[in-house]
């Protein structure tokens, strides 16, 4: 039964769970032919009323505060591995109660919490810059000069610190797999003589195997090569590649307006609010039933309902004209979009529903005054 799009009170994300299972089959696939472990990031989807999914392919989690740990632990059932820029003083137990692995991200955080980290049982690992990244975006760029993340081979010197058994690199970005195996090629390069110390290696995220066109065995080739030549258990922690193209944000026209002959659909959803990675990579998002702008056919910007004067984007045209009450369905919205969202301008977060192709839509969260009054004080 296909989403009935029509029926649904907008403003709404929807989550298709036959999307989201083919994605979780994907990724075990890997998990298993390579025997690597491979982790949710949290960073890029906490809904964890569907973990129990997750829990059913057995996956971990990644973290990066006392919050994603917690909430790992308690909902997800497993100890998180953790990585942060710096880690509070405060917060640095905790952590470390909900945590199996560690990483620190410069040498003054290991020596500040190690022996903290050594008497939890917690394995440690230090964030490392290879200085190399295959990403063309700036933003998503660890490996850029003047870069506040990881220890540097320079930095490093001759030896491993006391207590570190592995390293963490993160340096893509929605890549595919020949992108790492130019990372890997570099990080041997720099690292290779730490890495008969060491237990484990991290290759962090930006992995996107759930991808159409991600070359999988050529992904499960270089990870087994990898592990076999060195020796070392291998963690991935990809965060789109859980969620990529597994749902939508479904919104509708409140009014059309016109200025300089440029149409904008005013929405009940807003970018800053609800999409914000469309402003700030920036990028445009699909729109279910619309092209690029083509001459000749009805063609919109949208505008999100916030009263930032940014909040728009465009064009987009469509096969007829729009009027108020359309339906507007955005695709690919479930990563990085949910944990990102505020409330700025009062607007309300959308409700959040999970399809079933056997029993439709239920909703697993609405939204009210309340959630917003109760945020600041």
């Amino acid at each position: 039964m296909p989403i009935d799009f029509n029926q649904i009170q907008t403003p709404c994300y929807v989550i298709d769970e036959h999307l989201l299972r083919n994605n979780l089959a994907v990724i075990k696939q890997v998990k298993d032919a390579a025997g690597v472990d491979i982790l949710l990031s949290l960073k890029s989807f906490s809904t964890w009323v569907v973990f129990p999914i997750f829990k059913e392919y057995g996956f971990g989690a990644s973290a990066s505060s006392l919050n994603e740990t917690r909430l790992a632990a308690e909902e997800l059932g497993v100890q998180a591995h953790t990585y942060a820029p710096a880690y509070e003083a405060s917060h640095i137990a905790d952590i470390l109660r909900y945590s199996s692995h560690i990483s620190f991200n410069s040498l003054n955080q290991l020596h500040m919490h190690r022996d903290t980290a050594e008497h939890h049982g917690v394995s440690i690992g230090l964030r490392v810059n290879p200085e190399f990244s295959d990403t063309v975006y700036d933003m998503y760029n660890p490996c850029k000069p003047g870069s506040r993340f990881g220890v540097t081979a320079e930095q490093l010197g001759d030896g491993i610190p006391q207590g570190v058994e592995g390293f963490h690199f993160h340096v893509l970005f929605e890549a595919d797999s020949f992108a790492l195996e130019k990372v890997l090629d570099v990080f041997v390069k720099k690292f290779g003589k730490f890495l008969p110390q060491l237990r484990w290696i991290n290759m962090g995220g930006g992995h996107l195997i759930t991808g159409k066109d991600y070359d999988i065995e050529h992904l499960i080739k270089i990870l087994v090569a990898f592990k076999n030549e060195h020796d070392v258990a291998i963690i991935l922690e990809p965060g789109s590649a859980f969620t990529y193209r597994t749902g939508y944000l479904v919104a509708t026209i409140l009014d059309i307006v016109e200025n300089h002959g440029i149409k904008t659909a005013i929405l009940d959803v807003s970018f800053t609010c609800h999409m914000p990675d469309c402003l700030e990579m920036p990028y445009k998002p699909a729109i279910v039933g619309a092209t690029d702008e083509k001459a000749g056919k009805p063609t919109y910007r949208m505008g999100g309902i916030a009263c930032l004067a940014g909040d728009y984007m465009g064009n987009w045209s469509f096969d007829k004209g729009l009027k108020p009450g359309d339906k507007v369905i955005f695709d690919d919205m479930i990563h990085y979009t949910t944990v990102k969202t505020t409330m700025f301008n009062g607007v309300n977060h959308p409700a959040i529903g999970i399809w079933n192709e056997a029993s439709g839509l239920r909703m697993i969260k609405e939204f009210t005054y309340e959630d917003y009054k109760n945020r600041l004080s």
